[in-house]
């Protein structure tokens, strides 16, 4: 049991080799808060000794920042670069080493430079709930259901998923009996999944309790970091690219931002003879057109103007009433792509995020042909056969 302990402590030491004598912070708490180029978040990370290393995927950016771990007692600021790592060791009570990496969510440019060129497809079907379904297969026998979803990261699997459709649990028997809780931190090894012509033969999975309607489980953009992916609703294909192809005219292309590692494009809303431009997360995983963050829509001042179409009130156990507006949009603008009548949900309260963004749903989004270039951090965009369905919010 050792030796495999010792291996990866070798390897970690070898990566380091840049760092002749890994620098060396003190704590007496598990607990400690990370500042990720002025996003401040207290308390988001837990030590963990046994990890060698445990690494900390800094937000995606193209430019250099600094990353600054507080623990309780000390500090230490690493400037990221693009396609780096840096090592360093947080002793915790002065016993326990816990090896930690600052790593730059962009792929080191060596890794693309040797990399084969290929173009894999996945079949996918859009659900009624507006979800790019595609079909995967875990280690040759689990079949599952996912979907793509730009505004999230990883693969996640539902805890029923992982019970019902998978033998990744090592507990698996016993938790079926109920003699058992599910294990989730240390799952059977995926040595293939694969999707479409897609393979991959290595994949981290993790639990989640949101998932679109009938959908085992969602993966995200990051994945085919450094790669380009190709959404064609007008085919139902998905088409990962390692290079990028040549791109018909029909397509707009402009620049994609990144805010906390949310691929974001501009937007902007007409009415009355205004122009109202904002930063949209794309969430193909939303069913919704348009969500609009309440910060922001109250800044502008503009959604008493606006024709209401429905108005949810909910009621926490405390009794609190939240009310959710959804307004008739006359019109919004990607790039030249106008769009009329779309139905808009405005969030009441503040945004589950932490920070001020709004967000396009797939009802909307389908109805363009994507291309997303996440070499070079472009979007290219077109009208396909959905471009005049009628929105579900207008149903």
């Amino acid at each position: 049991m050792k030796y495999p302990y010792l291996f990866i402590l070798i390897i970690f030491t070898l990566a380091t080799s840049a760092q002749q004598k890994l620098p060396v912070i003190k704590a007496s708490s598990t607990n400690v808060s990370i500042n990720d180029g002025g996003y401040f978040n207290k308390d988001a990370w837990r030590l963990s000794p046994k990890a060698k290393p445990d690494i900390f995927t800094a937000d995606r950016t193209r430019k250099t920042k600094w990353v600054t771990f507080y623990t309780d007692i000390d500090s230490i600021s690493v400037k990221v670069k693009p396609g780096t790592r840096y090592n360093f060791i947080i002793l915790l009570n002065g016993k326990d080493s816990c090896y930690t990496q600052i790593a730059s969510a962009i792929m080191p440019q060596s890794q693309l430079k040797n990399a084969v060129e290929t173009h894999d497809t996945i079949p996918f079907s859009l659900t009624p709930y507006n979800a790019i379904q595609v079909k995967a297969v875990i280690n040759n026998t689990d079949s599952i259901n996912l979907y793509f979803d730009v505004s999230s990261f990883d693969f996640h699997l539902t805890k029923a998923a992982f019970l019902k459709k998978t033998k990744l649990l090592p507990n698996q028997a016993d938790v079926a009996l109920g003699k058992a809780s599910p294990d989730y931190n240390h799952l059977n090894k995926v040595f293939k999944l694969q999707m479409g012509t897609l393979i991959l033969n290595t994949a981290d999975i993790f639990p989640t309790s949101v998932t679109s309607n009938d959908m085992d489980g969602r993966f995200g953009y990051n994945i085919f970091e450094g790669k380009q992916v190709e959404i064609d609703y007008d085919h139902s294909m998905m088409i990962i690219h390692s290079k990028l192809p040549k791109i018909s005219k029909e397509y707009i292309k402009s620049k994609m931002e990144f805010i906390r590692s949310f691929g974001c494009i501009k937007g902007a809303f007409y009415v009355d003879g205004k122009i109202y431009t904002g930063n949209f997360i794309m969430d193909t995983g939303s069913d919704q057109a348009i969500i609009l963050d309440s910060a922001w829509a109250s800044q502008q001042n503009f959604i008493e103007n606006l024709k209401l179409i429905k108005l949810t009130v909910l009621r926490d156990p405390r009794g609190v009433k939240y009310e959710t507006k959804t307004v008739l949009w006359p019109m919004f603008k990607i790039d030249n792509f106008q769009f009329s009548n779309i139905p808009t949900l405005v969030l009441s309260g503040k945004n589950p995020l932490g920070f001020e963004i709004n967000y396009l749903g797939n009802d909307l989004l389908k109805r363009l042909n994507i291309i997303l270039d996440f070499k070079n951090d472009f979007i290219y965009l077109k009208p396909n056969k959905l471009m005049n369905l009628k929105y579900k919010g207008n149903s």
